[in-house]
């Protein structure tokens, strides 16, 4: 086996990291996962995710997670509803009856993020991961990579995989070709307790998503196993709006202003998000990768997931990642290649293709989710769906 002997180093400890270092591990390869949170508990591991047939549960299987899986994800978390500016609910998912199960290759379960690597993470090795391992900088010694971190501590591997997101540190060791901004910016929050913080939203979730489509804006909410709310905002504005506002979206007063201010003409249901959110607010300016990205193939190190090909939210980011993992760890342990590189060669070519097709789809979308009909466009797709 390529990897005999081998000291794989794993940067990032989100779904498309842990994932790959379980199906590495099950073909007995030495690999850790080197995280830069200082424990795993924290923070809150974001919103809800939907694993799809042939890419995330395709890796749970092959991890040998399905029967973990099926315990933890949220029967009915999936269904949504389109929702106009004022609360009114203009289709609903709720009402249509679904057979759909693990052997529908049209069923997307849900799972909290958290929950999700709750999963992944317990069936590693101990010690596999190793937190607090901000990576800083990375350098070749020979055959072998040295990996500095910011709490001082050092590392060596013989295979480096960058797993470590949009802002990957490996990335730029393998191209200098950089993401675009996308022509997005999304306000993120967390409304804890939700039955009580915000009771209105609370029950016209029941327990799924809403889907609001105004006046240029898109907003996305969702329930958490937990009790809480995740939302996002997605709002088109130049890349450096927030910063040159003046806007401390620290402050909840701040806050409430511009939110009165951007949501003039909205309905005062969505007044419990942010009066009740969780602060600091995540501010995410969305970035893209170029549609015509490539590099030539390492030995030695290579990307899976938002550091390969970061994009907008189109649904298929965390299953990407783990459709990554899982062909990466594939290629690096079939005997079928003469050398690693070959190997991550292989990988990367198929990765590429795949990635940079969901990016061309996820540009597309921005597009009319933030355009004239979007709200009759997301029924019209929710209509065409298989019950």
């Amino acid at each position: 086996m390529l990897l005999e002997n081998k000291q794989v180093a794993i940067i990032g400890g989100g779904p498309g990291g842990l994932t790959l270092a379980k199906v590495l591990q099950l073909k007995g390869v030495n690999v850790k996962v080197y995280e830069r949170d200082l424990t795993k508990d924290v923070r809150v591991q974001g919103a809800t995710l939907d694993l799809h047939y042939d890419s995330g549960l395709k890796a749970i299987e092959n991890a040998g997670l399905s029967e973990a899986f099926k315990k933890a994800y949220r029967p009915g978390a999936e269904k949504g509803r389109v929702v106009d500016q004022y609360g009114n609910i203009v289709y609903d998912e709720h009402i249509n009856a679904s057979d759909k199960s693990f052997d529908n290759e049209l069923f997307r379960p849900e799972i909290d993020r958290g929950d999700l690597r709750d999963i992944l993470l317990e069936s590693l090795k101990p010690d596999t991961v190793v937190w607090n391992c901000h990576l800083v900088t990375l350098s070749q010694i020979g055959n072998r990579w040295k990996l500095e971190f910011k709490n001082g501590s050092m590392a060596v591997a013989d295979i480096v995989i960058g797993a470590d997101g949009a802002n990957s540190k490996v990335r730029s060791v393998i191209t200098s070709v950089k993401p675009f901004y996308a022509d997005i910016t999304i306000f993120q929050g967390n409304v804890e307790d939700a039955q009580i913080k915000a009771p209105t939203i609370h029950t016209l979730l029941k327990g799924g998503k809403i889907y609001v489509h105004s006046g240029g804006k898109y907003l996305h909410v969702s329930a958490k196993g937990d009790g809480s709310i995740d939302f996002y905002v997605s709002i088109p504005m130049h890349e450096n709006w927030v910063k040159n506002s003046g806007i401390d979206f620290t402050d909840r007063s701040q806050l409430i202003a511009w939110y009165q201010k951007e949501f003039a003409g909205w309905g005062s249901i969505w007044f419990e998000l942010f009066k009740n959110v969780s602060l600091p607010l995540l501010i995410r300016p969305q970035y893209c990768v170029p549609l015509d990205q490539t590099w030539e193939a390492h030995s030695t190190i290579t990307l899976l997931g938002d550091a390969a090909h970061i994009m907008p939210p189109s649904g298929e980011g965390v299953n990407l990642a783990m459709l990554d993992a899982l062909e990466l760890s594939e290629c690096l342990t079939s005997g079928d290649f003469k050398n690693v590189q070959v190997a991550i060669a292989a990988y990367e070519k198929q990765m590429q293709v795949r990635g940079l097709a969901e990016a061309q789809a996820s540009l597309e979308m921005v597009q009319w989710m933030h355009g004239e009909g979007a709200m009759e466009k997301m029924i019209q797709l929710f209509s065409e769906m298989p019950s």
